[in-house]
Order: C-alpha cells, then structure tokens, then sequence
C-alpha cells in the first residue's frame, strides 16, 4: 500500500455482534481501497479474544444480487445513507483498521440476518 495511509483505531475498542462498521475494502483487480461498510457477524467472545473481526459486506449495488442477500429494511436505524443489503462476502480484518463504528442493525434485521445465516451457512 505505497502512498496509502490508513487510519488505525485505538486498540482496547469493543465491537459487538450486528454492529455495522466502516473499513478498507480492497479491490483485488486494483492496489487500492475504498471505505464501506460492513457488518460484524462474529461473536462478542470471538471479538474478545481476538485480534480479527469477521464480517460481511454491505453493499448499496442494485445491478446485481445474489440470491444470499438479506435487505435490511431499517436502513437509516442503522446510519445507513441509502437502502442497502447484506452481501455473504465474508471477510476477517484486523480490529485495529476499522475505520468507526457508524450504527447496528434492528431486531428485525438482526432477526432476518440470523434466519439467512442459518439457510446459507454451515
């Protein structure tokens, strides 16, 4: 990553299942990133005795869909800018390179995330 400079978090931040956090999203065509959110689906012992978060992609893209996605319906509770759906592109990052916390999914969409890992993942 010559000439990028990322931002690191503190360390000793607490991160919680369902939150939805901002992070570099490398492109893996280019040697650059962009900021996007995402949402951590490992558990809070996971995070805790961890230093990598698991979690899933948040994408705005309506010229594509798979069939995996999980709308989140209450977008703006979630400090979401625009509708947006949960992509299974699941992903590990070390905590310190998240960018902010910026909100958390709602009850039913945590409800309607649960039901979707449930279906498509082991």
């Amino acid at each position: 990553m010559s000439g990028i400079h990322l931002k690191m978090r503190r360390r000793g931040v607490n991160f919680k299942p369902y939150e939805i956090v901002v992070v570099p999203f490398p492109f893996t065509e280019k040697r650059a990133f962009k900021h996007r959110p995402a949402v951590i689906i490992s558990t809070t012992e996971f995070n805790e005795t961890h230093d990598h978060l698991t979690l899933a992609m948040i994408t705005s893209a309506k010229n594509s869909s798979w069939k995996s996605d999980v709308p989140i319906q209450e977008w703006e509770t979630a400090a979401l800018k625009v509708p947006c759906k949960i992509r299974f592109k699941l992903f590990t990052l070390p905590k310190d390179l998240v960018v902010r916390k910026i909100g958390s999914l709602s009850a039913d969409d945590k409800a309607t995330l649960n039901n979707a890992v449930a279906k498509y993942l082991i």
